[in-house]
Parts: C-alpha cells; structure tokens; sequence
C-alpha cells in the first residue's frame, strides 16, 4: 500500500483537495498509473523547538550583548500558511474528461483555477475579449450541460445610443477545448467593430496551480491562424476560425475588424489543442453509453432536472483505460480529483446499477489490474489514496474500503443483471478480496484499521460485515469454498458489534464511530454510521440483516432525523452537539450528499419513512439552490426559513458519488430488488409516497429497459420489463 508521510500544516482530513492523490491520469495513458503529486517543503508548517530557546532580548551595543561567535541568537522559525485554494464555488466547470473548461462570468482571467485544461494541464488560462477597446459588461453566465457553458455579455459602443447596450457578446465554452464567440448588433445603424482576444498560458499542471506554485505566463509565437505556447514537456495552441486580420505574439493578441448591418451577427471560434494529440474523444461521447438513458417524472417537477442532470455528470467524468478499453469507469470528480479512486468509483458505479451494470463490470476490469499480488504480504488488497487519520476518524487508506466494496458490487452486479460468464470472470478478483479480509482480520472479529494501533472504525465493520455476507451468497452461488468461514465470521462480528460498539445514554445510546485500541469506544455521533444501513441485496429480493438490534436501529433512525444531525438540507458530517463540529468541515460537519443518499435508502428499506422522508425533501430542495448538479458536499449549516444552501469553496462539483445519489434516492422510493439469476424483482415502494407519484423509465434490469411507476397512494407497477422477469413477493 502506497503511503506518503502526513503534512504537519493540516490536521485530519482537511487537508486540501490536492493532496487526497487522486488525479488525472495521463491523456492517453493507461489510468492504472495514477499521478501522486508531492506536497513541496515549502508549504510545510515547521513549529518552533522548544529546545532551541529564545532570542536575547535586544539591547544597545555593548551593554548586555554576547557575541555571535560565541552564543548564537536563535529564533524560532517563521510558519508559513498553507496556500489558499482557489475556490470552487463561484465558477463553472465544464466537464468531458480528460477536458475540462473552468471560468466565472465569462472571461478567462488567468487568475485563480481559470482555464482550458486537458489530463490535468492548463493549456490556456487567459482569454479576454475586448470590442472597440472595451470589455464586454457581464450580464449571464450559466451552464447549458455538463460539458458547456453560455455566458453572455452587452456593450454600447454609440454615445449617442442612451442607456440601450447596441452590442451583444455571446460566448459558448466547452470542455472540449472549444469557444465559440457571436457578436450581435443590436443597434439601428451599421456597426464597424475592432475586435481584439487576448490569450495568454502558463502551461502548467493543476496540482501545482491548486498549491499555488504556477509560474508566469510563457512568451508566444505566431502559428498557423493563431498563437502558440511551449514549455520543455508540453506545448499547446489555440487556432482561430476565421484567421484574424492580426496576430501580435508579443502582446498575446488575435485582432479582427468586423462590419456588422443592423441585426447581424459575426462568429470567431477558437480552438485549443495540445500539441502531440489528437481530437479529445471524451468517454462520455461514445456511441454506446454504459449508462441508460433513464427519465423520472411525476408530481414533484424537479426530479426530472435531477436525474437528467445526474446522468449528464456522470457521462461527462467517464474514464476510459487507452490500453484496455473495456476498463471503463468515473473519476471521483471535478476539478480535484480527475483520475481513478477506487472506493469512489466502485460506489458510484453500485449506486448507478439501475442505469444497466457495464459500468459496474468495467470498474471491477480496470481495478483487477491494480490489485496486490500473491506475493505481496497485502496480498489480494486494491490500493487506494491515503487520507490522513485523526479525531473524526477519516479512513486512513481508502483501500480498505474498496477491496471491502469490490465483491459486493460483482454480487449485486449479477443481481441486477451482469452475465453469469463475466460474473464468472471477475470471481477470482473478488475471491482474493475476501481472502485479504479473513486474513487481515484474523482471529479477531473486528477489521483493524490500516494504520498499527488505530482504532477499529464502524464503518469499516459495516463494509467488512456487507462483503463477507455478500461473498459467502457469491461464492456459493459458483459452488466455491469459504462461504460458511464467512458467515460465521460475519456472525461473530455482528454478536460482538452489538455489545461493543453500542454506547449508552440517556436518549437510549448511539453507536460509536470507533473503539479505541484499548477498547473504549468513541461516542461522537458523524454521518459514517449510515452504513450500518447500507446491509446489501441477497436474492429474492432480501436484504441482508444489519449489524444492529432492531431496538438499536430504531434509535439510529431517530438520531438521523434530529436537527443535531440533519441540516435541513442533508446529513452533517458530523453532529451540531459533538465537540470539533464546523458547519464546513470536510468529516466534521459538512453536508455530505452520498451519506444522506445512503440514509435516505437505508432508512426507507428499514421501514423509517418519516426520517428518510424528510433527508429525501431537504436534498432535493438543496440540489435546486445548486442548479441541481450536487456538489460532493456542502455547508452544515442549519436551515431556517427563506435560507439556502452553503456552498463549501473546495468541493467537487460535479463528484461521481454526488451524481450517482440523484439514482439511490429515487430508486429507493420504488424499492426496486431485482434478482436476474432467479428471474425475478421485487417492488417495495415507500408508503407514504413522499414526493407524489413517481414514474422511472429506461431503467435496466437483467439487460432489458424496466420502467415502474409509484402512485400517490405508495403502491408500485411495473410497465416495462424483460421477457420472463416475474414481480417477486
């Protein structure tokens, strides 16, 4: 496992975005070989030591004062303050990996995270534009998909005019390295307009640009109908359509003259490239998508932008492994975390399994390839980026949880409709996982945490009970060994988990988020406890049982529902009431979406309609103050009347899990269980039927389109199906 000493400037998990590893991959390069970005010393907090003292005190020459030679004055040395992130939250990221556009209201300023980017290199970071020597006055700038964005501008350019602009700027940005400029004269009288685009590029990577260690602008030279850009490992151009009238590479400018009539419109396209590649052929815009086309629609309007959204993200950060190209799969998210992080997309690509499960199966392909060999003493283990460990206990390697999720999701993969003979194929990988399970965890009946002497997370418990009840029904489904080792370990947990992680209070006790290493549980109360929830799907439409009683899932329910845990808009990270909450905290009080998706199932499933009820409306209502394109998370704080939603300044948005939510929480109110093997699935729709009727279309199960529709009343009907798939009881 690959492990990188912890930076002494940010404690816990809130360290910044560039340092959780997981990156843009090459372009063009095989996404097993991931970038690992090193923090530099510079931006290293160094304390003063205490043994070297103080500095005397000053005092006039000779009087007091020992010399240098023969007693150094020490002082301690200056802290230097970690970098400030450019923020994320006032800008528009257009999305089709490996490309990404990032901008606010229009202009490319060179400033901040602004920029054409591909596999993770800035390849233009300023584009301005001025017509008849001035700017143009921002008046829109909003996304129109996932991977574009429109923005547009106004200028008067006759005194004489009055208040009226007589010129409109429209610009239309892409991820794909494209910006299409349209000048309108909106005036009476013929307009002759001196047009001028100032470009501008530093070349440099966005890991460094995120630490703040982008050099200066690289002088440019004349190149074809535009300006070029090179550095000693990458060079990059921008051609311009049509040629402009004048091309200053000294001054970076690209100049037209323009005669518009009345009414007119004139357009100039640019086109950014990489020098060395060839057209960006983002994964996302393949013929066969390996996600359905689904639809909602029904009372509640909002869900149709949710899931139309959700899907559109989720096409936009699909990755495709150039030397294996069934290796497709999602980055975590954008614009931090462009490249592979195995729990991340092993969890999106379950939560997306109603949308068909060829992602699903070319997730599980790409991470067979970076699994630890036989040889290796973590044998059977799929690495994952390190995250630092601290109070709030964060993972401390998130390979855990993905070699933990790999054989749940081939498990549910084939119940939702994964060919026997690829499921066949994938076995060997998933049977090494647990193999590393039993192993790690020993005689024990808890999974120890990565790191020697860390605690015994629950959430680990919960991922490591899931796999092992998961793999005991996969493996004996295939007739493999180990399947009852499995189950009587699971059965050893949950009897010990029971006992030992249930604290109790007076409200009737919550779980611990940990038991310390000699034992003592640690009670605060943070969103990771819904995967005691999250229990998994056995056949015939079953879940698996929980780690918890029923008494003590009756009281995780209610602690999820109380306003100390949910915002108003979503689960918090961690409770208001528990010592160290920030409302803007990463693990210590943020609104986590893909906890919230995972309560909202969770406690629907477990028969807690009111408290998923009420999680399900305050996500909906926050992802339409986000243009319903959800960030991985954002601001806990309280909700009050006529308030909105935080935005957290470095979140990824769009983020993989974030999108795949929108899927988990309205399929959940459907309750849909399919079991492809057996033939059959399963309805058990929420009740109360929280947001109206609800009607899902283009689904897949067992291969073939499903669409089901739940009525006002809570009852569910299916009205498109496989040939021969039964409704299960």
């Amino acid at each position: 496992m690959h492990q990188q000493p912890t930076p002494s400037y940010a404690p816990e998990d809130e360290r910044p975005p560039w340092d959780r590893r997981e990156w843009f991959p090459s372009d063009g390069a095989a996404v097993t070989a991931r970038q690992t970005i090193e923090i530099p010393p510079s931006l290293t907090v160094r304390e003063p030591n205490p043994a070297v003292g103080r500095a005397w005190p000053s005092a006039p020459p000779g009087r007091g004062r020992r010399p240098a030679a023969a007693t150094p004055v020490r002082t301690p040395q200056a802290v230097r303050p970690a970098p400030e992130l450019p923020p994320t939250h006032a800008v528009l990221v257009c999305v089709a990996l490996p490309g990404l556009a990032i901008s606010g209201e229009g202009q490319l300023t060179g400033r901040g995270l602004d920029g054409f980017y591909r596999g993770g290199r800035r390849l233009l970071a300023r584009c301005r534009i001025r017509v008849a020597g001035r700017e143009p006055l921002a008046v829109q700038a909003r996304m129109t998909g996932a991977d574009s964005a429109r923005f547009v501008g106004t200028l008067r350019v006759s005194p004489s005019a009055g208040p009226d602009p007589d010129v409109v700027v429209e610009r239309t940005r892409r991820a794909d390295g494209t910006e299409r400029i349209t000048l309108r004269n909106a005036a009476a009288r013929p307009l002759r307009l001196p047009v001028e685009v100032a470009l501008g590029t530093d070349l440099a990577e966005l890991a460094v640009i995120a630490s703040g260690r982008a050099g200066p602008e690289l002088p440019a030279t004349v190149h074809d109908s535009g300006l070029r850009w090179a550095t000693a490992g990458a060079a990059a151009s921008v051609i311009a359509d049509p040629p402009p009238a004048d091309a200053l590479a000294s001054a970076g400018l690209l100049r037209w003259e323009l005669d518009l009539p009345p009414g007119a419109t004139a357009t100039v396209e640019l086109r950014v490239r990489l020098d060395g590649a060839g057209p960006l052929r983002p994964a996302g815009h393949a013929t066969t998508s390996p996600l359905a086309p689904a639809r909602a629609t029904g009372d509640d309007s909002r869900v149709t932008s949710l899931l139309d959204a959700a899907i559109a993200d989720l096409q936009a950060l699909l990755l495709r492994d150039a030397a294996h190209p069934a290796g497709i799969h999602l980055a975590a998210g954008a614009p931090w975390r462009c490249g592979l992080a195995p729990a991340e997309a092993l969890a999106a690509a379950r939560m997306t399994l109603p949308l068909g499960t060829r992602l699903a199966a070319g997730t599980l392909r790409t991470l067979v390839r970076t699994q630890l060999p036989d040889r290796n003493p973590q044998a059977g283990l799929i690495p994952g980026p390190r995250r630092d460990a601290g109070p709030f206990l964060p993972p401390a390697c998130t390979g855990t949880e993905a070699t933990l999720l790999f054989p749940v999701l081939l498990a549910e993969a084939r119940r939702w409709g994964l060919p026997e003979q690829e499921t066949r194929e994938l076995l060997p990988a998933a049977e090494r996982c647990l193999t590393w399970l039993r192993t790690t965890a020993g005689a024990g009946p808890y999974l120890p945490d990565p790191q020697p002497g860390g605690p015994a997370r629950c959430d680990t418990q919960a991922h490591a009970y899931r796999a092992a009840l998961l793999g005991a029904d996969l493996l004996d489904a295939f007739d493999r060994p180990g399947a009852i080792e499995l189950r009587e370990w699971a059965q050893a947990l949950r009897a010990a988990f029971r006992a030992d992680f249930w604290v109790e209070d007076r409200g009737g006790g919550r779980p611990a988020a940990a038991l310390a290493p000699d034992g003592r549980p640690v009670p605060h109360l943070g969103s990771t406890v819904v995967h005691l929830l999250d229990t998994g799907l056995l056949g015939s439409g079953r879940l698996a049982p929980g780690l918890l009683d029923p008494v003590q899932t009756d009281n995780l329910a209610r602690l999820l529902g109380t306003p100390a845990m949910d915002a108003g808009w979503g689960l918090r990270g961690l409770g208001a009431k528990e010592a160290g909450h920030n409302p803007f905290g990463h693990r210590t009080g943020a609104v986590r979406v893909h906890d919230t998706a995972l309560a909202v199932a969770g406690l629907a499933a477990a028969g807690y309609e009111k408290e998923a009820s009420g999680l399900l409306r305050g996500l909906l209502d926050a992802a339409e103050h986000f243009g319903h394109r959800l960030p991985d998370m954002f601001a806990g704080e309280q909700r009050f009347s006529g308030s909105a939603p935080l935005p957290h300044p470095a979140a990824c948005r769009p983020a993989a899990v974030a999108a795949a939510s929108a899927i988990t929480m309205l399929t959940a109110l459907a309750g849909i269980r399919p079991d492809t093997p057996a033939g059959t699935v399963t309805l058990c729709p929420v009740r109360s039927a929280p947001l109206g009727e609800l009607v899902l279309t283009g689904l897949r199960v067992a291969g073939a389109p499903f669409s089901v529709r739940v009525s006002r009343l809570g009852l569910a009907m299916v009205e498109e199906a496989a040939d021969g798939l039964q409704l299960g009881v």
